[in-house]
């Protein structure tokens, strides 16, 4: 259905791009399943928004949640929320639709929002790693190292490199000269499927993205990974087993979330890059959907599950809210 459109003028060669736009074709292979995929992701998509939703509303009007951990685990909510958003609608337009055209600059816009708040999404687990660390290694400095000033300059640090590295981005892609097939494989623009419909040379866009990942995320995963084993450290060093299984399972939604997200992002990347000749176009593309849905879907239940603050927020919003009908 969606690649009906391909045989359009807008995709034949020496085309041009900018004012074509762009042809999104949905998952190759599996355009008889589309409306059937669609079920699942639109469930998954929904299950994120509530969740996520009724998390920054629990945290919000729940006074003794305003600590830096749960104003981390809000910008979370929030991201994941406008991940999820930036692929999604598109998505299922395509699916139901057979709206595969994207313009250009839309197209940009959407790849300069999911590499955005990717990136911000990795800031934010590493300022929830640096909260746990700093909490469980320097307990009676807490409220003196984490204050509100410190709270704020994190978010604008996040922010501001999330903007920085993404708008680079941009600019290099705006630079290309575009003349090629205009048909992206995926269900949502992003910067290497838009970099190769150019018919200039890409080396700098294929640097650039390389370097931008291994500075942001990968340095995140390592000091992700630092300040875990810092905090282990001190755990193995408490005096009691009771205070070491405490100070475990306050970090225990922590580390499911980090796995959510990594793995599964790590998992799609090196299959990319060395299975493409193994793995089916359309698995890629299934992983590359799940990944903006999944953790997403995942991230309030398991903070709701395993976080007992979380729950008793959601059981008082809900009572309050209940008695204000009455």
């Amino acid at each position: 259905m969606a690649l009906s459109s391909a045989t359009s003028p807008a995709a034949v060669n020496d085309s041009d791009t900018r004012v074509a736009g762009c042809l999104l074709t949905g998952i190759p292979g599996l355009e008889h399943l589309h409306i059937w995929l669609s079920i699942p992701f639109c469930t998954m998509y929904a299950a994120a928004l509530e969740g996520n939703g009724i998390l920054i509303c629990v945290i919000l009007s729940q006074p003794s949640l305003h600590e830096p951990m749960y104003i981390f685990l809000s910008m979370l909510a929030s991201a994941d929320i406008l991940l999820s958003t930036s692929t999604m609608p598109k998505a299922l337009a395509n699916f139901w639709l057979g709206s595969s055209h994207i313009s250009f600059d839309g197209c940009l816009t959407q790849m300069f929002f999911i590499h955005f708040l990717f990136v911000a999404d990795s800031a934010v687990l590493l300022a929830m790693a640096f909260d746990r660390f700093v909490a469980i290694c320097y307990p009676l400095r807490y409220s003196t190292i984490l204050t509100k000033t410190v709270i704020g300059k994190i978010v604008a640090a996040t922010l501001t490199r999330s903007f920085i590295i993404m708008f680079l981005l941009v600019f290099l892609l705006k630079r290309l000269h575009y003349c090629r097939i205009n048909i992206i494989a995926p269900t949502f623009c992003e910067h290497m499927g838009i970099a190769r419909l150019s018919c200039s040379d890409i080396s700098i866009n294929i640097w650039y993205g390389l370097a931008a990942a291994l500075l942001s995320t990968g340095l995140d995963i390592l000091l992700i990974t630092v300040s875990y084993i810092h905090i282990l450290q001190a755990v193995f060093h408490l005096p009691s087993q009771n205070a070491r299984f405490k100070a475990l399972s306050t970090c225990g939604s922590h580390v499911c979330v980090i796995l959510l997200f990594y793995i599964p992002a790590l998992f799609s990347v090196f299959a990319y890059r060395f299975g493409r000749k193994r793995i089916p176009r359309y698995v890629h593309i299934l992983l590359a959907n799940l990944y903006v849905v999944i953790p997403p879907m995942l991230n309030p239940i398991i903070y709701g599950v395993r976080t007992k603050q979380i729950w008793e927020g959601v059981k008082q919003m809900f009572s309050h809210l209940v008695q204000e009908s009455k």
